[in-house]
């Protein structure tokens, strides 16, 4: 039997996470700040604010679920491999857009079970859109699907495009590759927009874009939540360029390239 959460009360945990990144974010002043992964800079503050937040609020609600986040990865593969379910949490995807100061960051929080994201929520503190998804059985308070949220409204429902041709490619505000190219050429992809964070899985979801490719390599923590906002919009996240989707709470928290697609066809 599914364990069933709150998707609802997980949107309200990364909210209260953005507002603690928020504090630090819009008081910061960058411009002199040479090393932002020293401990006492305004990045690493604000990680560790998120987290601090996300850890207590889910060990509160839901003490009978073992979190692994970005900021506390070091839990032992042999503590952690017969993990039926656990929390995989990023509570600050984005670093270079949040140094940058472009608003493009995000709060994840994923719910994973048998080695596969089942629910979650994407926040963007800055523009205050709450992406939440669940597959079915895994929600207490939503039907199984994908839904935006622009506070303070109601959530509505969201899913991927199913165009064909003309296609348009999300990519990266601050990774690019050749590769990259050559596999958005294979798909005919005619433009392209520019996303920081998860929301480049975002967009293909509410259908604003029908391709994401990533080369090079992430951690689980990167695409968990945005891999079941993705599918419970009606896409797909694969290995490389497919078939197989990833596998989560591996011996090593690393990923390898993925591809996001629509309703594509793999090449």
């Amino acid at each position: 039997m599914s364990k069933k959460i709150s998707v609802s009360a997980l949107g309200e945990i990364a909210i209260e996470a953005g507002i603690e990144i928020l504090k630090i974010y819009h008081q910061a002043d960058f411009s002199e700040i040479v090393d932002f992964k020293a401990d006492d800079s305004p990045l690493t503050t604000a990680d560790k604010a998120s987290h601090e937040v996300i850890m207590k609020r889910l060990e509160e609600k839901y003490p009978d679920i073992p979190i692994i986040s970005e900021e506390g990865k070091d839990i032992d593969y042999a503590t952690r491999k017969d993990w039926e379910y656990f929390w995989l949490v990023d509570p600050l995807d984005g670093t270079k857009e949040f140094i940058k100061k472009n608003g493009q960051f995000t709060v994840n929080i994923a719910l994973i079970h048998n080695d596969k994201p089942v629910a979650g929520v994407i926040y963007t503190p800055v523009t205050e859109e709450l992406y939440l998804a669940a597959k079915e059985g895994y929600a207490e308070d939503v039907e199984a699907g994908a839904y935006k949220q622009t506070l303070p409204t109601q959530p509505e429902s969201i899913s991927v495009n199913s165009k064909q041709q003309n296609l348009i490619a999300v990519r990266s505000s601050s990774h690019a590759s050749e590769e990259e190219e050559d596999l958005l050429n294979r798909y005919g992809v005619t433009e392209s927009i520019s996303k920081g964070s998860s929301l480049k899985f975002c967009m293909v979801a509410e259908g604003k874009a029908d391709i994401y490719y990533r080369h090079g390599p992430t951690m689980e923590w990167d695409t968990a939540a945005g891999q079941v906002v993705v599918e419970c919009a009606g896409g797909r996240v694969l290995q490389g360029t497919g078939p197989e989707s990833f596998v989560y709470n591996k011996e090593s928290l690393r990923n390898g390239s993925f591809l996001v697609l629509s309703s594509l066809k793999t090449m």
